[in-house]
């Protein structure tokens, strides 16, 4: 009797939709598009809309409405009209990664001044922004590999690499290897490996008369300071590469994938004295038997070419347990 004629004819409008909805021949209430707009518009303009909501929760009414409102912002985005500042164009960010490659000392208000000097007026900190995007000198790549291939009779590196066990364990395989032959000067077996028995292991594997001058490593917690000294006492300059760089030392990276490619991959370790054994397998296939690109398809060690007028029999002679194999011609 109280309500007021505007109530009245919301609640009837309301019940009347919902009716509606009921009535369809789908055993579950399905509501179309128009159906969730009457109930988002109810939420919005009309404070008792859950009094007489029956057929879905009110839940389900405001999740409606959050769909809406995303639905909305995206078509404004997608189709309003760019307001602000003007988007740099192609032929400015193009001149400012041209003077960064250019100009590897410059930053940003030095290359700001030539912009204005050319008529392109943006502000200094856009010209910050589009610098950060720039790609990538690959001088600095150049620049390291012509020192490596100029030193490389004077360079060994070192690194580590992992390989689990029988017993889900985790070995430490250290090594050492001379970028002039791809020679591996040692290797070693560990399960806790540390900057003293990294130390311990250098001692071996570089005499205090050594020619290489250079060692090169990467940043591993393993090769802390005590290692840095102890590769100054043996009169090497330690070259520590950049952080996720890998490339820097692409020789030690270059071994451990062929040694996972051609070992690792096919045997299970035992434990450490059987992954010793392996190694020491293959170390020796490595330097006597296998031929290297970068060697010119010649072995570390020197292997013998036999000529073509020999007509004896070609042999094959097995390696690392019958893994790979060396052909000679038979005695």
């Amino acid at each position: 009797m109280f309500y007021s004629r505007r109530d009245l004819f919301l609640e009837n409008l309301a019940l009347r939709q919902q009716l509606a909805v009921l009535r369809s021949r789908h055993p579950r209430p399905r509501f179309s598009v128009q159906d969730k707009l009457f109930w988002v518009a109810a939420l919005r303009w009309w404070s008792g809309w859950k009094r007489v909501l029956v057929v879905v929760t009110p839940e389900t009414v405001v999740r409606w409405h959050r769909a809406g409102f995303r639905l909305y912002w995206a078509w404004l985005s997608r189709h309003h009209v760019r307001t602000g500042r003007k988007r740099v164009s192609r032929e400015v960010r193009e001149l400012i990664f041209r003077m960064v490659a250019e100009n590897p000392t410059w930053g940003a208000p030095r290359i700001h001044g030539e912009l204005q000097m050319l008529g392109f007026y943006l502000s200094e900190r856009t010209v910050s922004r589009w610098i950060q995007r720039a790609p990538r000198n690959p001088e600095p790549a150049k620049r390291w590999l012509t020192f490596l291939r100029n030193h490389r009779e004077l360079i060994a590196a070192m690194d580590f690499f992992t390989v689990p066990t029988f017993t889900f364990g985790v070995l430490y395989c250290f090594f050492v290897i001379a970028h002039d032959h791809r020679r591996i000067l040692h290797f070693h077996v560990t399960r806790m490996a540390t900057s003293s028995w990294v130390v311990q292991q250098l001692r071996e594997a570089l005499p205090y008369d050594s020619t290489h001058k250079y060692l090169i490593f990467d940043r591993d917690a393993k090769f802390g300071f005590e290692v840095i000294e102890a590769v100054k006492a043996f009169g090497s300059k330690p070259i520590r590469t950049s952080f996720r760089s890998p490339w820097q030392n692409g020789v030690a990276e270059r071994w451990i994938e062929s040694c996972r490619r051609d070992l690792l991959d096919h045997v299970i370790a035992l434990n450490a004295r059987h992954l010793k054994r392996l190694l020491s397998d293959y170390v020796r296939y490595y330097h006597e038997d296998r031929t290297h690109l970068s060697l010119q398809k010649q072995t570390p060690a020197g292997r013998e070419i036999t000529t073509v007028r020999d007509s004896s029999p070609v042999v094959s002679l097995p390696r690392i347990g019958g893994l790979h194999h060396r052909y000679d011609r038979a005695a």
